[in-house]
């Protein structure tokens, strides 16, 4: 019996397969001349008609950001689905004047990321708790469901995502166990404890849970605001009258995630930017970020800012390295100044794990081990934090991008032998 395992997330996505060897593979991903483990879980539409007339295209991962780039206004981009699976007000949504339910864009996605459907069990991941204000988790669930149908997997059994994120390292306990599993993603991080128990009729029982919507793309964030914004003008000020006016601070909180950068080439707002640059102190750096606006270099930028925020996970001092026409940036970033900026995040990470405990009903003490993944668990300050708290002999971790997958591959071919 062939099994598949699916970590369907908030920003990235992985599909693994177990072997009859009990090996777990990840389905890699083509893209160019590159594969990879690993996909975003973006979904672009765009329309190849001519006039008055909708021939709809659609893409998925990094091909749907490649179609997107070349032309952000007349495509439309779709990121963070499963935040709304739980969500009632999200009945459907229109795209070129067809309507889409969400279980047929989520299908659309699935459909282009699994093998052709086949004799075998289909596994997918579930959060403890769906996403957003007053999740309907039953929804939730039903709403996956029908996302995989649209793609062809009538059948799918689901699974947790935190135990399917500790579920290797907790076939390797001998006795029972309270773990806290920290799964960090790209946009949120969610935390459960959960009960262990390898010889009971209920081997998993999930205790508590809570989440953030804090993880590595607010650290990206942090090193955009503080190293690259100033550069384009955050901080000074333009004088339209007698009177020195700040930059409108909301040019750069599009920075906040890559893509809204693009959305800032309408005609209006470019209008606006250059009327500010007429009579800013700086007019080079309002010019060099109109040259990112319409050159769309976001998504570039934000590429070489996420390498130095991993390069600082090894080392004391990366190097931010990024260039376009007139405007260079090569700058030193120290490992102390990057935690200082994040400082803010940890500390809501930390309450967030609080949360956690406090809805199991238990002190940090009666945690016998805690399992970190995602690629923002290797953020030393992050990983300092459990050690703080824990103790450096109760943190492990492991399998930081695909550990979920594999795990769920790991629970079908326990549920058939």
């Amino acid at each position: 019996m062939t099994v598949i395992g699916v970590d369907f997330g908030t920003t990235n996505s992985v599909v693994t397969l177990l072997r009859p060897d009990g090996s777990v593979d990840t389905v890699r991903h083509a893209f160019g001349m590159a594969e990879m483990d690993v996909i975003r879980s973006v979904l672009c539409f765009w329309n190849d008609g001519a006039r008055n007339q909708v021939i709809l295209r659609n893409a998925v991962g990094p091909a749907a950001i490649e179609a997107y780039l070349d032309d952000p206004l007349e495509s439309r981009l779709m990121m963070s689905l499963k935040s709304y699976l739980a969500q009632r007000s999200f009945t459907e949504t229109r795209v070129f004047g067809r309507p889409f339910t969400l279980e047929a864009l989520i299908g659309l996605f699935l459909g282009q990321i699994l093998p052709a459907p086949r004799a075998a069990v289909l596994v997918a991941g579930r959060p403890v708790r769906f996403a957003g204000d007053n999740p309907d988790d039953a929804l939730g669930e039903q709403r996956l469901h029908g996302s995989y149908g649209v793609a062809g997997w009538a059948n799918v059994q689901t699974a947790l995502e935190p135990e399917a994120a500790g579920y290797r390292f907790a076939r390797g306990l001998d006795k029972p166990a309270t773990v806290l599993i920290g799964d960090f993603g790209g946009g949120t991080s969610d935390f459960s404890v959960m009960r262990f128990e390898p010889a009971s009729n209920r081997p998993v029982q999930a205790l508590g849970h809570a989440g953030v919507g804090i993880a590595g793309d607010t650290f990206d964030f942090r090193i955009m605001d503080h190293v690259v914004s100033p550069r384009l003008g955050k901080g000074t000020t333009y004088r339209p009258g007698n009177t020195d006016l700040p930059v409108p601070p909301e040019y750069y909180s599009s920075f906040a995630r890559w893509h809204r950068l693009s959305l800032m080439r309408a005609p209006k707002t470019m209008r606006d930017i250059e009327a500010v640059m007429g009579s800013a102190k700086y007019p080079d750096r309002l010019g060099a970020l109109l040259k990112l606006i319409r050159d769309e270099l976001g998504y570039e930028l934000y590429r070489s800012v996420s390498g130095v925020k991993a390069a600082l996970s090894k080392a004391e001092t990366a190097v931010l390295n990024f260039s376009h026409a007139d405007f260079a940036i090569e700058e030193t970033i120290a490992r102390a100044d990057f935690e200082h900026w994040i400082a803010p995040d940890i500390a809501r990470i930390a309450a967030t794990v609080d949360l956690a405990l406090a809805e199991a009903g238990l002190k940090q003490d009666a945690v016998d081990r805690v399992f970190l993944t995602g690629g923002t668990s290797l953020v030393p300050a992050v990983r300092g934090l459990f050690i703080s708290r824990f103790g450096e002999h109760r943190v492990t971790g492991g399998g930081e991008f695909v550990s979920v997958a594999e795990g769920l591959a790991l629970i079908g071919r326990d549920r058939h032998p």
